[in-house]
């Protein structure tokens, strides 16, 4: 089987890393040899695998020890549950610098030490929200992720986010492989959101690979600083995760997106009762003004 290079996308604090983090453990409970690659700042994408806190960061090692032509593989990359193998890009200190650059220095590095070994089944790229830096559209732009998954939800902020990486997608895909995989839908329990993500999926030309329901023994593995998967397989979650992981792994739907605008995710929006038509004479005028 040939390597399979993902990115994981989607509005910040939608649930990216968690959800990557259960996907990869039930692909990996499914006999897959699989890497992941943390590309945020963060530093808080393995730590489910791991049973960490934080994984030290390439990034960080880097500082550290001088430069990063003084480590080692070893040094970066952990192997964690059911020998999957994690590495953390991390960034700068807050406020110093390009975080996104971590994500270039830590690709580069990976690739000149020989970390994808040919056992590799699938190595993902969990990236930190929208593709507006260059840094974390590196996985796209660098044709280093060929199928790109965006996590979203119901809610508007999400959509639009969802939207937005969809568009980075085509500026790359015409002079490269990478392609729009499918939208997960990580449940917010909003009205009709099985629906709405359909809807969004079916006007950017894709699917809603699948529906993660939100369930409270998610964040109970968390505190353990565990996946779904490990924690209680036997949990109705659990499968979620193992379904989503065999639709990924069966997947062959890789398309060039049709971003929509934003008077039509609007309509969208209105025709499913997420937000109510805008009447522009109350725009900018204040809650005792319209009173």
């Amino acid at each position: 089987m040939a390597l399979r290079q993902c990115a994981i996308y989607g509005k910040g604090g939608i649930g990216k890393s968690t959800t990557t983090q259960n996907l990869v453990a039930a692909m990996a409970e499914a006999g897959k040899k699989i890497m992941i690659v943390g590309c945020d700042p963060k530093a808080d994408s393995t730590r489910l695998i791991l049973h960490a806190k934080a994984q030290n960061s390439i990034m960080q090692m880097a500082s550290d020890a001088g430069s990063v032509e003084d480590l080692e593989l070893e040094d970066v990359l952990k192997v964690g549950y059911r020998d999957i193998k994690c590495v953390e890009s991390g960034g700068p200190e807050p406020g110093v610098g390009c975080a996104g650059r971590g994500v270039i220095t830590a690709i580069n590095f990976l690739e000149e030490e020989g970390a994808y070994t040919d056992d590799l089944d699938f190595v993902f790229y969990d990236v930190l929200g929208d593709v507006v830096c260059g840094g974390f559209a590196m996985p796209i732009r660098e044709n280093k992720a060929q199928e790109i998954y965006i996590v979203c939800s119901g809610e508007m902020m999400a959509m639009y986010a969802a939207n937005n990486i969809a568009k980075g997608i085509v500026k790359y895909a015409n002079s490269g492989s990478v392609r729009l995989a499918g939208l997960i839908c990580n449940s917010r329990q909003c009205a009709r959101e099985d629906e709405l993500i359909m809807e969004l999926a079916k006007q950017m030309g894709t699917t809603m690979i699948h529906f993660v329901p939100r369930d409270n023994v998610v964040q109970r593995a968390e505190i353990r600083r565990m996946t779904v998967i490990e924690y209680e397989p036997q949990a109705k979650q659990a499968d979620e995760y193992r379904t989503l992981a065999q639709k990924i792994i069966n997947n062959k739907n890789f398309i060039i997106p049709t971003p929509i605008t934003m008077d039509e995710l609007e309509d969208l929006l209105m025709e499913f009762g997420v937000m109510e038509e805008v009447d522009e004479s109350i725009v900018g005028q204040t809650a005792a003004a319209v009173a």
